[in-house]
């Protein structure tokens, strides 16, 4: 088996027993993103000279860190010190940070080798990875179709094997909809669980950065290292943190795993509700216990997330005007002018849809009718969960209503696009963990399995997953090598 084949617990193995250097794994990967990178295009920024660098010096080091000598990629929305971070977006397509984000700066410490930056839909807006301002990244498994999104990038590179793990972030479900969409493990932490400092903000009240990996144990490693209170960022929690490693164990007996009606229901495909089902006899087969139950105020979830998201992205891209950093329009006569010229150049057509949704929905006159009222639904989805929590350990469902689809198929219909998210947005509304998992495929397609923990249970998350991956081999499956 190659280098860029394995897993990031694998390659740390063959470190620690000098069956491999960093500078070969790193030759390795970069070997294999030349081989696949012009076909998939999930790297907007590549840095191969810097990583060989990094990857030689922690080879004549006589100490090892958790990451030490293990390359990885940022989705390009998290700010990295020297190393362009462009959002997929014209409007900041040269902008270099001078800071690391938090989470880069953790990975950095804990030894990890940064290859590049990965695409996505532009400020994470989108749910297809078509929407970046470079060009779209194709899915490993059918290079006709979309990898997922926001953080399709992320979700391509580690299914093609050109990197061992990425992280991404996860508004709405893009996170868990491409790990689904691309067959790996996709970790929405629970709100607050890891730092948003650094990070490019989307919606803040329901932005999380997560983990990509191929593995339940390498989703656990990383964790480890990027989760944690951050006095950098005034909603990053101040709980402890366990060490998720702990819960890599096999047996689930008695545990207590809820599946709603309403996300089995009509707008799911069929097969991805068989796979799903399949899923949920093989824990039963395990011991666990499974019973089906009610989230009401589900079908209210994704109306309400594109009143409240929009909201904050209006507040929040308002610092891209041309004045501060990114695009500017040096030709415009007046300030007023340079404004509008610039964000007309810089955003694309789905960023400004959002932006002037949202705006709307903070007008005077509409913010009791539109966005308060979003929030008072939210609230009534919290109360759902916690309403099942008080009897279960997790709830179970499909992560997508579909396989991914085909490039091109939804682009002129945004509402079909938005619906792909009907199954993740909730858990994002509320605030709770959720991890996707390979369970299947459909048509040679893979399908994934939503699991959704109680706030701050991401153990509880990882323990069922590791014990369905166990038992299963569906997350050792590759696309095939032909399509590539």
């Amino acid at each position: 088996m190659d280098l860029y084949e394995l897993t990031l617990h694998e390659l740390q193995e063959k470190l620690h027993n000098k069956q491999a250097s960093s500078e070969e794994i790193v030759k390795a990967v970069f070997s294999r993103i030349k081989d696949v990178e012009t076909k998939i295009q999930a790297f907007i920024t590549l840095d191969e000279e810097g990583a060989l660098d990094k990857a030689r010096k922690y080879d004549v080091q006589d100490h090892f860190s958790s990451l030490t000598g293990i390359p990885y990629g940022l989705k390009d929305i998290i700010c990295s010190q020297g190393m362009k971070t462009t959002c997929a977006s014209k409007i900041l397509e040269n902008f270099v940070p001078f800071y690391d984000a938090t989470v880069a700066s953790r990975l950095k410490e804990a030894g990890g080798v940064l290859v590049g930056k990965l695409n996505m839909d532009e400020f994470a807006m989108g749910s297809s990875t078509e929407q970046s301002a470079f060009f779209p990244t194709r899915n490993p498994w059918d290079l006709d179709r979309v990898p997922g999104g926001s953080s399709g990038g992320s979700a391509a590179a580690v299914a093609a094997c050109e990197i061992p793990f990425a992280l991404g972030t996860d508004t709405g479900g893009s996170i868990r909809q491409p790990a689904s969409f691309c067959g790996v493990v996709g970790l929405k932490p629970t709100y607050g669980r890891v730092s948003r400092y650094g990070v490019v903000a989307y919606a803040s009240s329901l932005d999380q950065v997560g983990v990509f990996s191929r593995d339940i144990r390498d989703c656990a490693l990383v964790l480890n290292i990027i989760a944690g209170k951050d006095p950098l960022d005034s909603t990053c929690v101040d709980i402890e943190k366990p060490d998720y490693t702990e819960f890599l164990k096999d047996d689930i007996k008695g545990l207590k795993i809820a599946f709603p009606r309403e996300y089995f229901q009509e707008g799911i495909a069929q097969g991805i509700k068989d796979t799903v089902k399949k899923a949920l006899l093989k824990y039963e087969e395990l011991g666990a216990i499974v019973e089906e139950v009610s989230l009401p105020h589900s079908e209210y979830a994704l109306p309400a997330y594109y009143l409240v998201a929009p909201a904050e992205a209006s507040a929040n891209l308002a610092r891209f005007d041309g004045v501060r950093y990114g695009r500017r329009d040096f030709e415009a006569e007046n300030v007023i002018q340079m404004f509008s010229s610039t964000r007309a150049a810089g955003f694309g057509d789905e960023v400004k849809m959002r932006i002037m949704l949202g705006t709307y929905a903070l007008s005077s006159g509409y913010y009791d009718a539109y966005y308060l009222k979003a929030l008072k639904v939210r609230r009534l989805i919290k109360n759902d969960f916690d309403k099942v929590f008080e009897d279960f350990d997790l709830i179970v469902s499909p992560t997508t209503p579909t396989t991914a689809f085909k490039l091109g198929e939804q682009t002129g219909d945004p509402l079909t696009l938005y619906m792909n998210d009907i199954l993740t947005v909730p858990i994002n509304m509320a605030g709770l963990p959720g991890m996707s998992i390979p369970c299947g495929f459909v048509d040679a397609l893979p399908v994934g399995m939503q699991l959704i923990g109680k706030p701050f249970d991401e153990g509880t998350l990882i323990r069922a997953a590791y014990a369905f991956e166990q038992n299963t081999d569906y997350h050792t499956a590759k696309p095939d090598p032909g399509v590539m």
